[in-house]
């Protein structure tokens, strides 16, 4: 690092409905590994990683909190300092992909009531399970790209970007984006 070279410390929290995929996220980019078996996280798990962006080094904190209902009372202390926020919901074609994308809302009036107003992103995760072509092409599918968008527009939610743990289709590009925007924001945020 150069003398002009300044470093950032960002803490994320990544939520959404339990077994979405948060952890397998997380665990594909910073270590690009896949654990097959569930393994429910408790209370929540944290991550680290570090990045480059326009020549500053940014160290990212990933407070995955977990999405059971009976970890809902700690939550709280989890979100505090957070500089963004990750909503994860599945595309999978099934109840639990259903009623994650139906929390999307849920999950956000958390992130402002105990963050206020930061940077989220949505993941749509699990993207190897279904036909991608069907959420480009079917404006009828509830999940379909037409929908998330209108969605994200209501909420004020930042970007929405596709994703699969398994394969590793566009977490790299999803992460990635997510740091970017922050960067920009808070160096916006700095200089006004």
């Amino acid at each position: 690092m150069t003398d002009t070279d300044r470093q950032f410390t960002y803490k994320v929290v990544i939520v959404g409905d339990a077994q979405v995929g948060k952890t397998s996220l997380i665990l594909k980019y910073t270590k690009g590994t896949f654990n097959k078996e569930y393994i429910m996280t408790l209370g929540a798990q944290l991550s680290k990683f570090e990045d480059i962006v326009e020549g500053n080094a940014i160290k990212l904190v990933f407070w995955d909190i977990a999405g059971q209902t009976n970890f809902s009372q700690l939550r709280q202390s989890f979100y505090k300092g957070s500089s963004a926020a990750i909503i994860v919901f599945s595309h999978e074609e099934n109840e639990l992909g259903d009623r994650s994308f139906q929390n999307i809302p849920k999950w956000l009036d958390n992130i402002v009531e105990y963050c206020g107003e930061i940077p989220v992103v949505l993941f749509g995760n699990k993207i190897d399970l279904i036909d991608v072509n069907e959420l480009i092409l079917n404006k009828e599918h509830p999940k379909s790209d037409q929908n998330i968008l209108k969605l994200m527009k209501e909420l004020k939610i930042l970007g929405y970007l596709k994703t699969s743990a398994l394969t590793g289709e566009g977490v790299t590009f999803a992460f990635k984006t997510l740091t970017n925007h922050v960067f920009q924001i808070k160096e916006k945020d700095q200089g006004s």
